[in-house]
């Protein structure tokens, strides 16, 4: 889903934004986010059944999850894990990536990095596709070409499904089948979201989902890992219990990456209305797409015919030249009329203080030039049309008098 760029009517005939004396749109203030909490009636029964039964990890109710989860995503094996970082890094571990490469998008959260790092690999950081964000498989294969024949190869392949927008996973399983390496998706914005009606989840070695609050699907804390991969699923099952077979005889260094059933729980029956949340989701980011309609120098991440994306985040993608000021002056503006934002995701990691050392160690200018221009707005499961119709007009309002700023 794009949006074209064209010609808007003349500043004088849009009333002033906030930041130049108009009325804010939400003077009561809109948060970027806010957590819809699922039935409590069953989460009640559910809560009381656990409590009474004392068993607060390792039960039944995680087993329970997984089942389900696994029946959603159309995959033979679903873990639950503690979170996705965790998740990650279990899966990592057990591709045995210590002391060589991981590739992967620098467009991503801070998390994907870090999970290579702490399995003991070395973040190998790649371009994104301009239209998608999501990494580009052409310009991948070219990283891993660059890296082969000298010490440290390349050992497995990391891609993102950013925003819930599916990654180029055709061509991906491609790169990685040529190179004979695994391919991991952290797809933490993304259980719900579907390539070619084909949901996320069954692609790669595995995919690693995020459940924290922010997420469609959420359980507070905690991570899925989908893989078809019966082998890595017990490793995973291990990992997550310190590597403990249950004889205390570790047969590798686990994590304590458990799930409560508290968790659990609270995933379970917010799973139940998951489909509904993800079509308004789509609804919403269609009726805002189609409001900014023709405006120029602002679109959203393009979603491929027949892809669906959970629309963990409605981002803008601004080019400053042409929509008359850039993402911080509007950003300010937006503030001024009551709209939370962030800029998901800047800096890139390869930039951030924990990956930019030696300075200059990646060149990607494709994914600075993104990072530089992505805003991120308000969208939650339980949001009105009205509002994302405000917040789309408030955008219209900035741009009219965009020169101003």
């Amino acid at each position: 889903m794009a949006v074209t760029m064209g010609e808007q009517g003349g500043a004088s005939d849009v009333a002033l934004p906030a930041v130049l004396g108009g009325s804010p749109a939400f003077p009561e203030g809109l948060p970027l986010t806010r957590v819809q909490v699922p039935d409590r009636a069953e989460l009640d029964r559910r809560f009381d059944a656990i409590l009474t039964s004392g068993q607060l990890t390792n039960g039944d109710t995680v087993r329970e999850l997984e089942e389900a989860a696994a029946e959603f995503l159309e995959v033979p094996h679903v873990v639950a894990v503690a979170s996705c970082t965790s998740g990650l890094m279990l899966v990592l571990q057990a591709f045995d990536v210590a002391g060589h490469r991981v590739a992967m998008p620098s467009f991503t959260f801070s998390a994907t990095a870090h999970a290579a790092h702490w399995a003991g690999g070395l973040p190998d950081f790649a371009e994104v596709d301009r239209e998608t964000l999501t990494l580009d498989p052409a310009l991948l294969a070219s990283v891993i070409d660059a890296a082969e024949g000298s010490p440290p190869t390349v050992k497995a392949l990391m891609a993102t499904h950013v925003y819930g927008t599916p990654c180029h996973v055709e061509e991906l399983d491609k790169v990685a089948a040529e190179w004979g390496v695994p391919l991991l998706y952290d797809a933490a914005h993304a259980f719900g979201s579907r390539r070619a009606g084909t949901p996320i989840g069954g692609f790669g070695a595995a995919e690693v989902f995020s459940l924290s609050p922010t997420k469609v699907l959420a359980a507070a804390e905690g991570g899925l890992v989908a893989t078809r991969d019966a082998s890595l699923a017990e490793r995973i099952r291990l990992g997550r219990g310190y590597g403990n077979p249950g004889d205390y005889d570790c047969l590798f260094p686990g994590l304590n990456a458990r799930m409560s059933e508290l968790h659990a729980a609270l995933a379970l029956v917010s799973l139940r209305t998951l489909p509904e949340r993800v079509a308004h989701r789509g609804a919403l980011a269609a009726a805002f797409a189609a409001r900014i309609e023709g405006l120029p120098g602002v679109r959203l991440p393009a979603l491929a015919d027949g892809d669906t994306s959970t629309w963990k985040d409605l981002t803008l993608i601004v080019d400053p030249a042409e929509f008359g000021c850039d993402v911080p002056a509007l950003a300010a503006a937006l503030k001024a009329e009551g709209i939370d934002s962030r800029r998901y995701f800047h800096p890139a990691v390869h930039l951030q203080k924990a990956y930019a050392s030696p300075p200059g160690s990646w060149r990607l200018p494709v994914t600075e030039e993104m990072a530089e221009r992505v805003l991120t707005v308000p969208l939650w499961s339980h949001m009105d049309e009205a509002t994302i119709l405000r917040v789309a007009d408030a955008v219209t309002r900035i741009q009219a008098h965009s020169a101003r700023l």
